[in-house]
Formats: C-alpha cells, sequence, structure tokens
C-alpha cells in the first residue's frame, strides 16, 4: 500500500469518479483505476461494489476513507512542518474575488513561489456564489473571497475588511446630501449579478423602505461596474480602496446614505475535514499576506 494509491482513492471517492479523480491527479483514467485495483489486492478487499452502473463504496471502503483523510492529513503535515520548503509539492486550484485580485494577490503568488517553488497554482476568478459552489464540489481547494469566518462545513481564516460605498460620477448631480434607499432607487443603479456577495444584502438595503431599484445593468466585474459608474451611467456599490485615485482627482465622489451596510470580511475557505493541507498552508500565507483592515471586534 502506498500514499500515492490512498491519495487517488481518496480523491476518487471525494469527486465521484475515475475520470474527474484522474483530471485532478493528472493521470490517466486507467492509472486511476490501476492504482485503486493495487491497493484492493495490498488490502485484500474490494473498496467499491462494481456491480452498479456507478461504483459505490462497500462497508470496508466507507472505513478505508476516514482512515486515507488522516493519513494524507499527517503526510502533508509532516511534509511541510520537517520536510524542507522546496521539497514541497503539488497541485492547488483556488479561486478569488477580484478584489482580491486586483489588491494583493500578485504579492501572495510571489510569496508561494518563494516559499514553495515546487507549487504549482491553478486561479480561477469568479463571483463569490460560483467560487464556494466549486469550493464544495472539490473543484477547488482554496477559496478567497467576501464571507463570514463561522461558515458551516468550512475552515476558514480572516483576511480582513474593505470598505464598501455608493459612488457616481459626479456629474450625475447626486450632490453633497444623505439619500435613502427610497431616494437612491430613482437613479440608475449599476449592480452586480445575483451570485455576488453584496446582491442579498444591497437588496434587503432596498427594500427596508419598500422601494424597488432600477437596475441598468447587473455585472459580473467590479470593474465593468466602476467604469460605467465613471462614464456617468449610474450609482454603483465600490470597495473604496480600489477607487481612491479616481476618487481624488474627481471621477467619482461617495454618495452618502442611511443605515450604510457595515464593511466586508474576506476570508480563505477550504473545505472542513482536513486538520493540515496544502490548500490550508496557502490560506495561512494569504492571511499573513492581505494587506485588507483588519477589524478590532476580533473577525
Amino acid at each position: 500500500m502506498t500514499l500515492q494509491q490512498l491519495e487517488t482513492f481518496f480523491w476518487t471517492v471525494k469527486l465521484g469518479s475515475f475520470g474527474a479523480a484522474a483530471e485532478r491527479l493528472y493521470a490517466t483514467q486507467s492509472a486511476v483505476s490501476m492504482r485503486v485495483r493495487e491497493l484492493e489486492r495490498a488490502l485484500g478487499v474490494e473498496l467499491f461494489d462494481r456491480t452498479h452502473r456507478t461504483a459505490r463504496l462497500t462497508p470496508k471502503g466507507r472505513e478505508l476513507m476516514d482512515y486515507a483523510s488522516r493519513i494524507l492529513d499527517l503526510s502533508t503535515e509532516l511534509e511541510h512542518r520537517i520536510g524542507a520548503p522546496e521539497a514541497v509539492s503539488g497541485v492547488v486550484r483556488f479561486g478569488v474575488a477580484e478584489v482580491v485580485t486586483t489588491t494583493w494577490l500578485p504579492r501572495l503568488i510571489t510569496v508561494i513561489a518563494e516559499r514553495y517553488p515546487n507549487v504549482r497554482l491553478e486561479i480561477e476568478e469568479a463571483l463569490t456564489a460560483e467560487l464556494m459552489a466549486s469550493l464544495r464540489l472539490a473543484e477547488l481547494e482554496l477559496v478567497l473571497a467576501p464571507g463570514h469566518t463561522r461558515t458551516p462545513d468550512l475552515s476558514t481564516l480572516s483576511l480582513g475588511v474593505v470598505d464598501f460605498q455608493w459612488m457616481a460620477n459626479p456629474a450625475l448631480g447626486l450632490g453633497d446630501r444623505t439619500y435613502c434607499p427610497r431616494e437612491l432607487a430613482d437613479y440608475p443603479i449599476i449592480g452586480m449579478k445575483q451570485s455576488s456577495f453584496h446582491y442579498a444584502a444591497l437588496e434587503d438595503w432596498f427594500m427596508s423602505e419598500h422601494a424597488r431599484c432600477r437596475y441598468l445593468a447587473r455585472c459580473k466585474s467590479v470593474a465593468v461596474a466602476a467604469s460605467m459608474t465613471i462614464a456617468g451611467m449610474g450609482v454603483s456599490y465600490l470597495p473604496v480602496r480600489s477607487y481612491r485615485q479616481e476618487l481624488a482627482q474627481g471621477k467619482l465622489a461617495i454618495v452618502h446614505v442611511t443605515n450604510p451596510l457595515e464593511p466586508v470580511e474576506f476570508i480563505a475557505a477550504c473545505p472542513e475535514g482536513h486538520s493540515y493541507s496544502l490548500a490550508r498552508a496557502i490560506a495561512e500565507l494569504a492571511s499573513e499576506v492581505s494587506d485588507f483592515d483588519r477589524d478590532d471586534s476580533g473577525l
């Protein structure tokens, strides 16, 4: 029995098929199937019931899954805690929100390359709900995005908070006054798609006064929403730190509102159940590198 066989078994179960495990492990499907067969021969038991259309775990297979998870965790932790950093190898697939991409992600990648030169990264940028769905399907191992540190079924680290504010081009004529949700709803709103972290909170903010905003557009990209806002097409909810220059140049102005939302917490999220993994090590580095504001309440 080898670690490679256990890892192959683990990912076959986790991802639900030999094909998905082969893609995850950069191996052929026949190689994955052979490793599982070799593991079964080494243990002298069948791990999968192959009498059905899809392979199902036998009772012994379900029992092994718990052991395999713990053994792989310990192996990874040993490699990281005892071995030299340059000896650590592997692939980490992680997803990031756009605000992370445009701020400190390049610095994180540089630190990872320096600390773990033999680790490869596969990075996907998407909206928060899409990233979290991929994390739960085991298509990603780590997500850096808006979220809450107390999220069920996830192991999380806080990355700090980011202040978002309503903004508009001064030419739109909103002036220096303070707007309630009902009043702001009279202006064209440049929003984000429903899979964004802010969508529900902003909808609730408008509905607190039974107001329905009229969306000029719903964007997947903060940068696209910002460019439309700078062009004077409407009002959007943007991260202040990303548009300080435009605010200073008078291309954007903050629109003051009643009952403003709290700053948004960002987290590094891994699936729960792995006490230690390469993805967790990357999450710890992300927490160190992040220059988002740290909330004093202990988030």
